[in-house]
């Protein structure tokens, strides 16, 4: 178990501009607070986040046996995590087949995501002995017994700093277009967010950094230059549709395991897009009953497609994109994927 001393968070919070707070406010009804920023790119937090609550993600408890996967919101996380989980559990199947989070996974940042004030707005009735039941626990405990599996949406820059010294990463990078599409749906999706506009207000917003945990490309450069650590998986969402399999066997390479060829078959029919949008284990169903989730607006698991982004993107809107995107890659050497010929 790690027990390097609390190390103090390096960056402060910093509020947005009243105005555009204002704005926020109005157009999603889950942050009627706003947001607020905090690192050296203005990372994006729900704006009654508290400086414990991030201080504590930055010094969340590592152990060699844990595993991690980080991404920004929206490039195949839950994908991911189901993934990683099952090769590291050697295909407990069975295991598999109980709630996601938090029995199997802790959410590392889901605080400094939820706005409180929208939390015990949208908190279930109370109890029977008269305590507020509040939101399901998606956090999880910091202090279960190892291995532990957690999944962070922070950047390197606010996640525990001696991460990738002690504990196995898989990140996941996904190219913007899709990402954006699909935090579009997402955001109508979720009560805790509920944004109220139309695809081409939310992709102003987008290009403006001002979502829930942006920006995201700044996310990507600085985990794309990481990739080389030996406890690093980098991974590309456009590559997972593509050839499943290849990628199955990358992960279980990085994890120390060996599968047979029938193995990584059978996880990868497990994995395949219409069989995981089904699995309710995975899908956040139980989000429904409690009215956290708009029923009339899609599930959490969506089309899971390269190349969606064509059915939303006017011309001059990808153009204004391709344009905002290359800006934020000058100088890297990083590049997405917006299209595949064929796909899983």
């Amino acid at each position: 178990m790690d027990s390097a001393k609390r190390v103090p968070l390096p960056f402060k919070i910093i509020p947005l501009e009243d105005e555009v707070q204002k704005k926020i406010a109005k157009d999603f009804a889950g942050n009627p607070n706003g947001l607020v920023s905090c690192n050296h790119w203005g990372f994006k937090f729900s704006a009654t986040v508290t400086e414990k609550e991030l201080e504590d993600m930055y010094n969340h408890p590592l152990d060699p046996r844990d595993v991690w996967v980080v991404t920004p919101p929206k490039c195949g996380t839950t994908w991911t995590q189901e993934m990683v989980w099952l090769i590291a559990n050697d295909l407990d199947y069975e295991g598999a087949k109980t709630p996601f989070i938090p029995d199997r996974w802790s959410f590392l940042d889901v605080t400094g995501v939820l706005d409180k004030d929208q939390m015990i707005k949208a908190a279930p009735p109370a109890s029977e002995d008269g305590a507020p039941e509040g939101p399901p626990d998606m956090a999880g405990d910091p202090n279960r017994p190892s291995p532990r599996f957690v999944k962070s949406h922070l950047p390197f820059s606010l996640n525990n700093p001696r991460l990738l010294d002690v504990c196995k990463v898989v990140y996941v990078a996904r190219n913007p277009k899709d990402l954006c599409v699909s935090f579009y749906h997402h955001m109508r999706l979720i009560r805790f967010h509920d944004f109220l506009g139309d695809f081409e207000l939310f992709v102003d917003y987008f290009m403006k950094d001002l979502t829930m945990e942006s920006p995201y490309i700044e996310h990507m450069i600085e985990a794309w230059n990481l990739r080389h650590h030996p406890n690093l998986c980098f991974l590309f969402y456009e590559d997972m549709k593509k050839d499943m399999k290849t990628e199955i066997r990358k992960v279980v390479k990085f994890l120390g395991k060996d599968f047979t060829d029938e193995q990584v078959d059978k996880l990868a029919e497990h994995l395949h897009f219409d069989n995981f949008k089904n699995n309710p284990w995975v899908n956040a169903e139980h989000l429904k009953p409690l009215g956290l989730m708009h029923t009339d607006r899609g599930n959490f698991i969506r089309k899971g497609k390269t190349g969606d982004w064509k059915n939303y993107f006017t011309p001059e809107m990808n153009e204004k994109f391709d344009k905002w995107v290359a800006e934020k890659l000058k100088g890297t050497d990083l590049t997405f994927v917006q299209e595949l010929e064929k796909q899983d």
